[in-house]
This record gives C-alpha cells, sequence and structure tokens, in this order.
C-alpha cells in the first residue's frame, strides 16, 4: 500500500497541543507550528482500525494488557533491534516522561544527584529539578556538524551521581550513539555507581545507513545498570495514547521498579492504549519505512533549502528522528532578537534552542514531521524573514 504523506489534515479544533496551543504559549494564533515532536501526518490506519474495532464493542470496562501488547513489542524489538527480551521484563508506564518521574522517585531520594548531556530534551532536567534532586550538566561537544561526548569531562562529571538520563538516540542533535560510546558510558557509569535511564523513544526513527542500539544491548554492565524507556507514539504519530513501556534485564531493578509502579498503580494501561501499541508493531513496518523516506526527502529538501536561500542558518543533519536543531548564531543576534526573529518576522513556533540547557543559546528546533507543502512555507517564510534582518543591518 501506498501511503500519502503530502496530505493537509486540518488540526486546529481538536484541542492539538502543537496547533491549538500556539496561542496558549505565544500569545497568538498566526504563528505556522513547528514545534511540538509530533507529525502532521494521518495517524497510520491500521491504528485507527484496531481502536474503532474494539470502539464497536458496547461495553467500554475494566481490562488488563492484551497477549498481543507483550507478543508485539517482543517480536518488534527482535526484528528492528535485534534485542531478545522476555515479557516478564516489561512494565507499561503512561508516557515515558512520567516514567522517568516514577524512575527517579523509584531509584533516588531529594538531594541526589542526576546527570543530564546539554543540549537534551527539557523535561530531563525540568522534572529531576521539580521533583527536589540536584541537577548535574554535563555539555556535549559539537564538533563537525554532530555532537559529541567529551569522556574526560564526562567521567568527572559523574562522579557522586546517582542517575544517568540518557537520551538515545539524542534530541534535539538527533545524534545516534554508536555501540563504542554506549559501551563507554556503561563502564564509566559502572564504575561511578551511578544507574542509567536510558530514554528511547526516538529509536524507530533512526535514518538510514544509521542503526539504533538499545543501551542494554551493548554490554554486560549496561544491562546489569539500566532502565530503558521505549515506546509507538513517536514513530507511529499516536502521543496521545499515552502508550509506552519500561524494560529492564537486570531482575533487582525490575523488581523495584514494578513494585513502585504497582503500589500506585500507574502502570495500569487503558484499553487503547494497548490495543494501538499492538496494532503499531504488529502491522506497521511498511508504513514506517515509508514515513521515515518521506521524512528524510524533507531533511534533504531543508538542507539544501537552507544553503540556498538562507545564508547564516545551518542545520545539524539528523540521525535520527524529524527533528532538526537549527544553527543561527552566525546571525550574530542574541537569543532574544533570534527568537523574535522567528515569530514575529518569520511567523514560526519553533522550540527555542536555549530551552534545552545553555548549549542550545543561537539554535532553535524545527520540526519537519509535515507534508512538504507546509516545511515549503515555513523555509520561505524564514529565508524572507532573515533577508529583512540583514537588510535592516
Amino acid at each position: 500500500m501506498q501511503y500519502n504523506f503530502d496530505e493537509i489534515i486540518e488540526r486546529r479544533g481538536t484541542d492539538s497541543v502543537k496547533w491549538d496551543g500556539v496561542q496558549k504559549v505565544w500569545g497568538r494564533n498566526d504563528l505556522l507550528p513547528m514545534w511540538v515532536a509530533d507529525m502532521d501526518f494521518r495517524t497510520p490506519p491500521f491504528v485507527m482500525d484496531a481502536l474503532r474495532k474494539r470502539l464497536d464493542h458496547a461495553v467500554l470496562g475494566y481490562t488488563f494488557a492484551c497477549e498481543e501488547w507483550y507478543t508485539s513489542i517482543c517480536n518488534w524489538l527482535h526484528r528492528r533491534h535485534q534485542w531478545d527480551i522476555s515479557r516478564d521484563m516489561l512494565t507499561f508506564v503512561p508516557g515515558i516522561v512520567r516514567g522517568q518521574a516514577f524512575a527517579l522517585q523509584c531509584f533516588t531520594r531529594p538531594g541526589d544527584k542526576v546527570m543530564v548531556m546539554t543540549p537534551v530534551y527539557h523535561p530531563f532536567f525540568l522534572v529531576t529539578e521539580r521533583l527536589g534532586r540536584e541537577v548535574v550538566y554535563s555539555p556535549l561537544d559539537l564538533c563537525e556538524g554532530h555532537y559529541h561526548i567529551d569522556f574526560a569531562r564526562f567521567s568527572r562529571d559523574i562522579q557522586g551521581c546517582k542517575v544517568l538520563i540518557l537520551c538515545n538516540p539524542h534530541n534535539p542533535g538527533g545524534r545516534v550513539w554508536t555501540v563504542d560510546e554506549l559501551r563507554r558510558i556503561a563502564t564509566v557509569c559502572k564504575d561511578s555507581g551511578t544507574m542509567v535511564i536510558s530514554d528511547e523513544i526516538h529509536a524507530d526513527l533512526t535514518l538510514p545507513p544509521y542503526k539504533h542500539h538499545p543501551f542494554a544491548t551493548v554490554s554486560e554492565d549496561a544491562a546489569r545498570i539500566s532502565l530503558t524507556f521505549m515506546a509507538p507514539s513517536k514513530a507511529f504519530n499516536m502521543p496521545g495514547l499515552g502508550s509506552s513501556y519500561a524494560i529492564a534485564v537486570n531482575e533487582d531493578i525490575r523488581h523495584r521498579f514494578r513494585e513502585f509502579m504497582e503500589a500506585g498503580e500507574f502502570c495500569e494501561g487503558h484499553l487503547l492504549a494497548y490495543i494501538g501499541a499492538a496494532a503499531a508493531y504488529t502491522q506497521g513496518e511498511e508504513w514506517l519505512e515509508q514515513m521515515l523516506g518521506y521524512v528524510e526527502g524533507n531533511i534533504d529538501f531543508t538542507e539544501n533549502y537552507l544553503k540556498e536561500h538562507v545564508p547564516g542558518i545551518s542545520m545539524i543533519r539528523p540521525q535520527a528522528s524529524y527533528l532538526i536543531f537549527l544553527d543561527c548564531r552566525a546571525l550574530g543576534l542574541s537569543q532574544e532578537e533570534l527568537v523574535r526573529l522567528f515569530t514575529e518576522k518569520a511567523h514560526l513556533a519553533l522550540n527555542d534552542g536555549a530551552m534545552f540547557g545553555k548549549p542550545g543559546e543561537g539554535f532553535m528546533r524545527l520540526n519537519v514531521g509535515c507534508p512538504r507543502s507546509v516545511l515549503q512555507t515555513a523555509l520561505q517564510q524564514l529565508s524572507a524573514a532573515v533577508k529583512e534582518e540583514k537588510a535592516r543591518i
């Protein structure tokens, strides 16, 4: 089946955070939203069909996880990532950020140190701070167009940290960490007594020729010290279902986390979360490959357009995901001026790079998970705004 990713779907009026939330965040509704990390493509028809089939039944009663939820995840991880897990390693979580919050409450205490590598998805440190833990910021190095880990600094910064929250693949930089890098992380963290919470929500958005490596698979040390979070929500554009899961290979970590989750009934999902995930993982391979091909075309389009029409803005080409970190430092603007350029002149709603930590200053995050015509409009607006800014200077 050939899927149509050029289709324009009107999302306004659906309480969409990405579209209807622009008024709330920016105080205006004339901005083209290219921010929140969901896609403007139609949620796959096989997911919608599975949900409709269940909703045709007359009773929406209490339910438990269907057998297909377990088997589809295990089979998917085996096929896509060569990771063989057993169903007892799985725990349902109602969203990965919530899962991380549960894990921090389970494995740390107020005042404990938790390390993040910036720039990074902002809830990593915001949730940690709100829970009363101390955030240790360890910046990544931007070198030759991609983020890298300075392991000398990493080894110093990790000392005394109870937990490392790892973004694998990285957001907003789109970096796919190599086996060697992940093994080095595992070795350092094992030696420092640090647990690793690995957020792998972008795993299935890895673009060729790169390959995602689940952290827990790279070494015995990695498996022993880690808790992994994954979900079909980003890859299959279904974040509204809140269908995520944790994987713990280590029996002690698994027991402690599940005991915490069961105590508050946090691991009880709703029936559509189970059904939607099972449908995505059972029937989604062809759709996913076509979507990734389209997204890669959008990435190519963006890269070429910026080079030809937008002097002063370049991009970090993502190795995974539909999120592009735009490097705007050559414009010579302050962060406040940069944000104003995008909103007031380009009429675009993007994520301010500074929200991902201080190393994100001078950057903006662009979501290209949309029809190419929408992306072209956004880039044309940006080009006109930059030309106007340069003419003013």
